[in-house]
């Protein structure tokens, strides 16, 4: 794996059953980008940011491991990718409370979460008020030349373009790099049973390595309206995995026959899902992958992040 090549940075929070719309909606993009070799690739799992939201140590250690495997499991290859848990990386930390030093509290409350949370009257932490922060370290740590996410979340990157370009004018230095956002192209929106967008919260997911029956029995659950001439809700999922050519002939030959297009959901979900379950299983039969996998990543992180902050300390003064 070459320095030379430009880094992108992404994250995911285990804090919830990855689902189909997971997969579909950002994993399966995720997993293309790195496999171009444009990219010197670092992916972690945020789990501090994940303490926002869930306050169990054994919840937090289960579902670290599951989002792990369900990256190895969906074809992410650790040999190409450093891939690590956000608190194995002390600098992290560290870097953000640096930017908390020069960053202004009317800043944070124009970001999307923090006014969310303030219109439906929450208590809000301080971790969630102060998340950008977070998430800029997360991304200037490693010079992020790129960070994939979906058109909503743009707002992160502008973020830490902000942060960077106020560090290096504060402190005249130009160490802190600018990402920029990679908008993935043909993100899917996939809804969830009840037509909604798929989501945990919704409780309309369809867990992406359902055993068979599970499956089924999601699939069937599907809402339809009847006043329609094909399950739009059935179809926006099947759309997934099958080309719309294949699908207007399928659809057009069962007119009407709602169970039986769902049936036809329910082989195609299988096949297309059961290499990824497969593969799933057979980590978690294994735990000692993904040690190995963290153990590496983590190493691989704290030398790129080490050396950053070095150049961090000695711009503020820390550090001779």
């Amino acid at each position: 794996m070459s320095n030379a090549k430009p880094i992108l940075v992404s994250a995911i929070k285990p804090t919830g059953d990855l689902h189909i719309g997971n997969y579909f909606g950002a994993m399966r993009q995720q997993v293309a980008l790195t496999k171009e070799g444009k990219y010197r690739p670092f992916i972690f799992v945020a789990d501090y940011h994940a303490l926002n939201s869930m306050q169990d140590a054994e919840e937090m250690r289960r579902r670290t491991r599951e989002v792990v495997m369900a990256y190895l499991a969906v074809g992410l290859d650790p040999k190409e990718v450093v891939l690590f848990k956000q608190s194995d990386v002390p600098a992290h930390t560290e870097l953000c409370w640096i930017f908390d030093s020069i960053t202004t509290m009317p800043y944070l409350m124009r970001a999307h979460a923090y006014k969310d949370a303030a219109a439906k009257n929450k208590e809000i932490v301080v971790g969630t008020f102060n998340y950008p922060m977070l998430m800029a370290a997360d991304i200037l740590l490693y010079d992020a030349a790129v960070v994939p996410v979906g058109q909503d979340q743009k707002q992160h990157v502008e973020y830490a373009r902000d942060t960077a370009e106020k560090f290096n004018r504060v402190f005249k230095t130009d160490i802190l790099k600018l990402p920029e956002p990679y908008i993935m192209p043909e993100v899917a929106i996939v809804p969830g049973i009840d037509g909604r967008k798929m989501s945990k919260s919704y409780g309309n997911v369809i867990p992406l390595f359902a055993l068979r029956d599970e499956l089924v029995k999601c699939v069937m659950s599907i809402v339809t309206d009847s006043s329609g001439e094909r399950p739009e809700n059935v179809y926006a999922i099947h759309k997934l995995v099958r080309s719309e050519s294949e699908l207007e002939k399928m659809y057009e030959e069962h007119r009407g026959n709602y169970k039986m297009l769902k049936e036809l959901l329910i082989e195609d979900l299988d096949r297309s899902l059961a290499p990824l379950r497969a593969k799933y299983e057979e980590l978690q039969n294994d735990p000692h992958i993904v040690e190995e996998v963290l153990a590496g990543g983590k190493s691989e992180a704290r030398a790129v992040s080490e050396a950053k902050m070095e150049q961090v300390r000695r711009a503020i003064g820390v550090a001779g």
